[in-house]
C-alpha cells in the first residue's frame, strides 16, 4: 500500500506537466487557426460593396428602361390624339360652313315667301271688285283654258310651281278650274306659289337646324379633342423632364421629344385659339 501511495504521488506531477502542455499547444493551434481565418466583417464588407456598386446600377438602368418606355408612351398618344385632333377641328370647320350655307338658303327661301305672299295678297285684293261679265260661250271657255295652261307653264319656267303642280294644272286636278275667269285663276295660281314658296322655306329651315346641330356636335367634340392633345403634350412633357440629359442607355425617347419643342405650343395655341 505503502508503495501504491508512493508510485500515485510520484505520477501525478508529471500527468500535470502532460496535460498542461498538451493544453498550452491546444491554445496554441487555435490561435494559429483563428488568426488564418478571414474575418467575417471584411469579407462580407466586401461583398456588399460589390452588391451595392451592381444594385444600383442594374435598379438605375430598369428604372431608365422602364421611364424611356412610360415617355414614348406618352409621346406617341399626344402625337395620336394631335393628329385627330385636327382632322376634328377640320370637320368642325367643314360642318361649319354648311350650316352657314344652309343659313343662307333658308334666309332666300324666306325672302322668295314674303315675295309671294306679298303677290298673293295683292291679287287677291282684286275679287273685291265684281268680275266682268263675258259671255258664256264655248269659244270663252276654250280661251279661259288657254290662259290657264300659258300661266301654269309660265309659272313653273320661271320655277315658282312645280312639275307635279303644272300637271295637276294642265290636267285640272287639286283645284285648278279651267271654266273659272282669268282673275280667278290668277288668285288660285299666286295662292299656289305661295305655298309652295312657305313648304320650301319649312324644308330649308329643318335643313338649317339640322345642319346646326351637326356643326355644334361636331364644335364640341373638336373641342374635347384639342383639350385632350394639349394635356397629352403637357404630360410627355414633363415626364421628358425626369430623363437624363446625356447620352446614357435609354436616352433615345428624350431625344425624339426634344425634337418636337413646337408640339405643346402648337397644341396651346389650338386650346387659345
Amino acid at each position: 500500500m505503502d508503495n501504491l501511495m508512493y508510485f500515485f504521488l510520484l505520477d501525478i506531477p508529471r500527468a500535470a506537466m502532460i496535460w498542461s502542455t498538451l493544453i498550452v499547444i491546444a491554445f496554441a493551434a487555435m490561435a494559429v487557426l483563428i488568426a488564418r481565418r478571414p474575418r467575417p466583417d471584411l469579407a462580407d464588407s466586401g461583398g456588399v460593396t460589390q452588391a451595392r456598386a451592381g444594385g444600383p446600377a442594374r435598379a438605375t438602368v430598369a428604372a431608365r428602361a422602364r421611364l424611356n418606355g412610360e415617355v414614348a408612351e406618352l409621346t406617341r398618344y399626344a402625337e395620336e390624339v394631335g393628329v385627330a385632333a385636327e382632322r376634328a377641328t377640320e370637320t368642325a370647320r367643314r360642318r361649319r360652313e354648311e350650316w352657314l350655307a344652309a343659313q343662307d338658303e333658308a334666309e332666300q327661301a324666306w325672302k322668295a315667301y314674303e315675295a309671294a305672299d306679298l303677290d298673293a295678297r295683292r291679287v287677291a285684293a282684286t275679287t273685291y271688285l265684281p268680275v266682268p261679265r263675258t259671255p258664256r260661250t264655248p269659244s270663252e271657255y276654250a280661251d279661259r283654258e288657254r290662259y290657264l295652261h300659258r300661266a301654269a307653264l309660265s309659272a313653273c319656267g320661271r320655277q315658282e310651281l312645280s312639275v307635279l303642280e303644272l300637271s295637276d294644272a294642265l290636267a285640272h286636278r287639286n283645284g285648278w278650274d279651267p271654266r273659272r275667269h282669268p282673275v280667278e285663276q290668277e288668285v288660285v295660281l299666286r295662292r299656289a306659289v305661295r305655298d309652295g314658296r312657305l313648304a320650301a322655306q319649312r324644308r330649308a329651315a329643318e335643313r338649317e337646324r339640322a345642319a346646326w346641330q351637326t356643326a355644334e356636335v361636331a364644335s364640341v367634340a373638336a373641342q374635347s379633342l384639342r383639350d385632350e392633345a394639349f394635356a397629352a403634350a403637357e404630360r410627355a412633357r414633363q415626364a421628358t423632364k425626369l430623363l437624363p440629359t446625356g447620352g446614357g442607355p435609354g436616352a433615345g425617347p428624350a431625344s425624339d421629344v426634344s425634337r418636337r419643342p413646337g408640339h405643346t405650343a402648337r397644341w396651346r395655341a389650338a386650346r387659345a385659339g
